[in-house]
């Protein structure tokens, strides 16, 4: 299927159940000035989250249009009198998941905060319970080695332009305009319907990693709308890489994060039975050579069982360094690997749902125009293996945005430093994800309106993360970022400066 015509976007869509969301509802008469009631009831039997729907415009410049349903949920104070507001948990993703965050950490973020706010969240379009998409992909296409643009041996690029290329025509045929809504700005639109919805004039918010991002335009589109603003873990955003530049920066990410889990990996104590090598300097040339003799494999052996690869090692290693509770299946599938000699690894690869993935491409390649020109992937992935060979050329690979047959519909937002300081962000020095020195381009954006806690320890997502971390000094230095942004969110009050979290506590910098 060709993806050159605006129309491609424009099919029906084959799901009865999504075409029935669609349905303009009888409130929509009543314009984009009435919000929504919200119907609270119980998430599940005992409870204490509630859970809603709220409808939105499919495409907000035709309010009264079809409407889709957003999945949202709420955890009360337990403490009225100390209520102060409404704390808005924000998903990373794309395609993360705000109800099945705030599950997971809704009663740990009410306790820490002490009853001072509401705590709600929302599954963004095409996510969880809220309206959804379907590429219809298959499985090879759905594993973490083939939704991304992992290159071939030496860095061929010719196998995943193919599968990138599919990838965009099937989501674009399968996911009609549902997929096309799929956006940063629609988001944010969502988020300040949910506002109205709640009756509320300002939210508070934590965003985390790609949430920072739909945090940082909310904050630009509706400054007078935000309260208290923690920015956690955040990428450059500058609105002509969005995206592009955030898997372009995990190269060197990798670099920054990978001698912790090799210090790990070569600790008897830690590592125990899955101790990779004797010294920590010998982790890495090991995985290298791994990964590189591993490329000779095929990715399924004679009777069609999947086996370890290059690539679905690097993958694994990737994912690995996000947390370093994820460091023991990493250094078991090395030691695994090392071992086997030349036999080859049986191994079971994870993968996403065809929606999953339908919600990741669309907001990625929606947000902001790929360059086309294959030539020039090729020597970029050439020249980003030479200097980041930990992730082979993966990150400046072909996405399926380059066959992406439209640009975006809203222009991609400029951060700036008009609005109020209201604004705090904490970041880890090594994160294999969204790096430190991608968030500082998101602190220089903000100017005045931000402060900024850099925590001397590695990992994504740092408030209340403590527990994944193994290394006493990290867990206080993350224990330090953990106090700074319970005083903002209690209390109002920032550092005076930028600061940096050490084991020994907070230094100015």
């Amino acid at each position: 299927m060709a993806l050159t015509k605006r129309s491609a976007l424009l099919l029906t869509l084959s799901s009865a159940a999504v075409a029935a969301t669609l349905a303009a509802p009888a409130q929509a008469a009543q314009g984009p000035a009435a919000a929504p009631s919200l119907a609270w009831k119980p998430c599940s039997a005992g409870s204490a989250a509630e859970c809603a729907t709220l409808p939105v415009p499919l495409d907000y410049r035709k309010p009264t249009g079809p409407q889709i349903n957003i999945a949202v949920s709420r955890l009360r104070s337990d403490r009225p009198t100390a209520r102060r507001g409404t704390l808005l948990v924000i998903p990373g993703g794309p395609g993360g998941s705000g109800n099945a965050k705030l599950a997971a950490v809704g009663q740990e973020l009410r306790k820490e905060t002490r009853g001072a706010y509401d705590i709600v969240s929302l599954d963004p379009r095409g996510v969880g319970g809220s309206t959804r998409a379907d590429c219809k992909l298959g499985e090879d296409d759905l594993e973490s080695a083939g939704l991304r643009p992992w290159p071939g041996p030496g860095g061929d690029i010719s196998e995943s332009v193919i599968r990138s290329r599919r990838i965009a025509e099937s989501c674009v045929r399968n996911g009609g305009e549902v997929i096309r809504s799929f956006s940063t700005a629609n988001e944010v639109r969502d988020i300040d319907r949910f506002r109205q919805a709640l009756g509320e004039e300002k939210l508070s918010a934590w965003g985390t990693s790609y949430g920072t991002y739909v945090g940082a335009v909310y904050a630009q589109k509706y400054p007078k709308h935000t309260d208290r603003w923690v920015l956690d873990s955040s990428g450059d955003p500058d609105p002509s890489r969005v995206e592009r530049g955030w898997l372009a920066n995990m190269s060197g990410a990798a670099d920054d994060r990978f001698p912790d889990f090799a210090k790990w990996a070569a600790d008897p104590e830690l590592a125990k039975e899955h101790r990779v090598a004797q010294r920590a300097g010998d982790v890495r040339p090991l995985f290298l050579s791994l990964a590189e003799k591993l490329d000779r494999v095929p990715a399924r052996s004679a009777d069609g069982k999947p086996q370890l690869t290059g690539n679905r090692l690097r993958a694994e290693m990737q994912q690995a360094l996000y947390s370093d509770g994820a460091f023991d299946r990493l250094a078991a599938l090395i030691v695994k690997a090392r071992d086997a000699g030349d036999k080859p690894v049986p191994y079971e690869p994870g993968r996403i749902s065809s929606a999953d993935a339908a919600v990741s491409v669309g907001a990625i390649c929606n947000d902001v125009r790929w360059p086309g020109s294959i030539p020039d992937y090729a020597r970029a992935v050439k020249a980003d293996r030479a200097r980041h060979p930990l992730t082979g050329g993966m990150p400046v690979g072909v996405m399926p945005c380059v066959f992406w047959p439209d640009g975006p519909v809203d222009k991609p937002t400029r951060i700036t430093s008009d609005g109020p300081s209201n604004v705090l962000m904490v970041q880890y020095l090594r994160d294999p994800a969204t790096p430190h020195r991608g968030a500082l381009k998101m602190r220089e954006a903000f100017g005045d309106r931000a402060r900024m806690v850099s925590v001397d320890a590695g990992g994504h997502g740092v408030y209340l993360g403590s527990g994944d971390l193994h290394d006493s000094g990290d867990k206080r230095a993350n224990a330090c970022a953990d106090r700074a942004v319970t005083t903002f969110l209690t209390t109002g009050r920032r550092p005076t400066s930028d600061g940096l979290c050490t084991a020994t506590g907070m230094k100015a910098k």
